[in-house]
């Protein structure tokens, strides 16, 4: 038995690359060996997602997202590659990681576009005011932490990129903190039934608002970095051309498509074809102007016609995209992520710092404003607990920044720490502050849902 497990472990190595039982070195690649790690990789991805996913849902009744960001982390170097970093190469080796970067890209991409396609413009209205105040507020207190902090942080070898000014840094940190999960968060307001209440409708508000005003900020240290006056101008000047005409045109253009689903009655697969065109496009051109293709995917999302047209199409796409392409880029993540870089005693107390300074910032600043626009004190430790959570969002914008070569990878680890943690503590906390007694008065709506993934 133990030489047909070793004849089988070498066969593997074998097909994988590597030299013998053991994963000690790897050939060079050819196409064809990308397409046999792609398949093993997906297997394998989807496999550690589905059981990390329904392991949070069933014990720590968590969002299946987050038990996938927690798998991502899992699979790269800071469990899977520290427990068997042989096999991890094998599965994982660093010449198949562009292959996986694209699929991962393509499905961060599709996510986003789903997100535009959820997002509900009605929320932003009649609760406007009050929100605009607890969206300052988990703007300005962010930004006024990040000033603070970063030029520490600077200080700091490895943490940024070398050269790179400090207001560029800033602006950087302080859109990181500001960040909130907006898809999780209608998540949790809608299964709860608190969509149209006071905390459901704030919190919405002003998760939106903040998204909002943090893709700005990043889109403007996208364009401004290491590039000259012409690059930026084109990547500024042409995402605000590009985002005025698909708001004021936009939508009207793109009107007739839903006239013809509704028509229909069902989404025919050359209209799907019509719309993915679409969605490819637009991430093209925001990616080709210089910011970055999931702020095309979500503004043409948010631009699709509403009613049959949007139902079908999350119908066609969400599972595909939420189930095998999503999942790719939290590995992609994980395998940039390496915790070890952090657990010394000085960066880890860093890590900490800038954990802490988050939670302060973005809870702290939320539940003060929204007791300054009258909402009860059970109401404002809510809509605090809420906006605090990260998620995908925060995953999205350190990736980007590690892409771009504007922060280091030490600091890539904190910064998804501080993305899980304030990310795990969202569901329980809302519930101790606010879900226990809203349940007492019966406000709450299908609160033993299983949280689904966002």
């Amino acid at each position: 038995m133990n030489g047909l497990l070793s004849e089988a472990w070498q066969a593997l190595g074998n097909v994988l690359g590597a030299h013998g039982p053991a994963v000690n070195a790897v050939k060079s690649y050819t196409p064809g060996d990308f397409s046999i790690h792609f398949f093993l990789q997906l297997a394998v991805i989807i496999l550690a997602c589905r059981v990390v996913g329904w392991l949070g849902q069933k014990f720590l009744r968590q969002p299946q997202v987050v038990g996938e960001m927690i798998a991502g982390v899992v699979l790269g170097p800071s469990l899977f590659g520290l427990l068997l970093p042989d096999l991890q190469l094998a599965i994982f080796p660093k010449e198949t990681r562009n292959v996986l970067y694209v699929g991962a890209q393509l499905g961060v991409g599709l996510y986003m576009f789903i997100v535009g396609l959820t997002l509900q413009l009605d929320h932003f209205k009649s609760k406007a005011r009050s929100a605009a105040m607890v969206s300052a507020a988990g703007i300005a207190a962010p930004f006024l932490f990040a000033v603070v902090i970063t030029p520490f942080l600077l200080t700091v070898p490895g943490l940024f990129a070398a050269g790179i000014d400090r207001a560029s840094a800033t602006l950087f940190m302080g859109a990181c903190i500001a960040l909130t999960a907006f898809p999780m968060l209608a998540r949790i307001i809608n299964e709860r039934g608190l969509a149209n209440s006071a905390l459901g409708t704030l919190s919405l508000t002003a998760g939106a608002f903040d998204d909002a005003a943090s893709w700005c900020v990043l889109a403007i240290v996208l364009a401004t970095f290491g590039a000259g006056a012409g690059v930026a101008v084109l990547a500024i000047g042409g995402a605000l051309l590009y985002t005025g005409f698909m708001l004021l045109l936009g939508r009207r253009l793109l009107a007739p498509l839903g006239r013809i689903v509704e028509a229909r009655g069902e989404m025919t697969s050359g209209m799907l074809a019509v719309a993915l065109l679409l969605f490819c496009l637009s991430a093209f051109v925001m990616d080709a102007i210089g910011i970055h293709a999931i702020f095309g995917g979500f503004l043409m999302g948010v631009c699709m016609p509403r009613g049959l047209f949007v139902a079908e199409l999350k119908r066609k796409v969400e599972p595909l995209a939420v189930v095998l392409l999503l999942p790719m880029f939290f590995t992609y993540s994980g395998l940039n992520t390496r915790m070890d870089m952090v657990a010394s005693g000085s960066l880890l107390l860093i890590a900490l710092g800038i954990l802490v300074v988050s939670i302060l910032a973005k809870f702290g600043a939320c539940y003060a404003a929204a007791r300054l626009s009258g909402e009860d004190n059970s109401t404002a430790l809510g809509i605090g607990a809420l906006m605090n959570s990260r998620g995908l969002m925060e995953l999205i914008i350190i990736n980007i920044g590690l892409q771009k070569g504007i922060i280091g990878p030490t600091l890539f680890a904190m910064l998804v720490l501080m993305a899980i943690v304030t990310t795990v503590m969202a569901t329980p906390l809302f519930e101790a502050v606010y879900g226990r007694a809203a349940r007492a008065r019966g406000d709450l709506a299908a609160v033993d849902a299983e949280l689904a993934s966002v």
